[in-house]
């Protein structure tokens, strides 16, 4: 995947929006305001950092050669995927869905309601 793809990704799940709130080179999406994937446009090949539970991110970095502890964030709940083929495309959106639905988990139960009744 690269950025554009990631982006397509992340703004077709519901709820999403997406800024620049630290620099201009590093694109952040968040569901219902609460961050859930961020990506470095300038990376190559691309990668993104996305919420993880703490036992899978553990696995998944002893799988996987492009899964890393996060970068800038805490590296327990937080993994760096970087799409250099040792897994697949499909895999990775998985990771970011994955994300997406342990933030969304999170919200309070009113803002879960809000997010439910958006189009």
């Amino acid at each position: 995947m690269n950025v554009e793809e990631i982006r397509e990704y992340c703004l077709s799940l519901k709820g999403v929006t997406e800024s620049f709130p630290f620099d201009e080179s590093t694109l952040v999406f968040k569901v219902m305001g609460k961050m859930f994937c961020l990506c470095g446009l300038e990376n190559q090949p691309a990668s993104c950092n996305v919420k993880c539970d703490p036992e899978k991110a553990i696995e998944l970095r002893e799988m996987y050669s492009g899964v890393n502890p996060g970068y800038h964030m805490n590296k327990q709940h937080w993994n760096t995927i970087v799409f250099d083929g040792s897994f697949s495309e499909d895999q990775g959106r998985e990771w970011i869905l994955d994300s997406y639905n342990l933030i969304v988990a999170g919200l309070p139960k009113k803002v879960q309601l809000e997010l439910k009744q958006l189009p």
